[in-house]
């Protein structure tokens, strides 16, 4: 129940505006063809970003315990594409919300939240969205 009324609150207070930043940057990637796999990247962390409370964003590589075509030399190679192009793009736009969430204390963990987005922002690759375990 915790989960959902941060859930709504986050989507109100910036949640919908860096969601849909994620979508605009995978639907370009898509348009490119040769975008797609960082246009799946793009909807999975953009999802997140719409409800990040519960969930986590971690590696499948730490998920699955092996290599596969986004964890290895490959996906080191996209996630250093991504950076240059849009992954920068993305994080300054979470860290920008974090601050203004920063403002109040009851922003402090969508503040929390929106630096863990711009870590993943960086580098989104590879990376699976999990419920929290507890």
């Amino acid at each position: 129940m915790l989960s959902f009324l941060l859930n709504v609150v986050w989507f109100v207070l910036g949640g919908l505006l860096m969601g849909l930043g994620w979508w605009l940057a995978g639907i370009i990637a898509a348009i490119t063809i040769v975008g797609i796999p960082w246009a799946r990247a793009c909807f999975v962390i953009g999802n997140y970003s719409f409800s990040p409370f519960g969930k986590e964003a971690v590696s499948r590589q730490e998920l699955t315990g092996k290599l596969d075509f986004g964890t290895g030399p490959l996906g080191l190679i996209g996630n250093i594409i991504w950076f240059l192009i849009a992954g920068w793009w993305l994080a300054i736009g979470h860290l920008t919300s974090a601050l203004a969430c920063f403002i109040s204390i009851i922003g402090i963990p969508f503040g929390i939240q929106h630096i863990k987005l711009a870590l993943i922002a960086l580098a989104p690759i590879g990376m699976q969205v999990v419920p929290v375990r507890r």
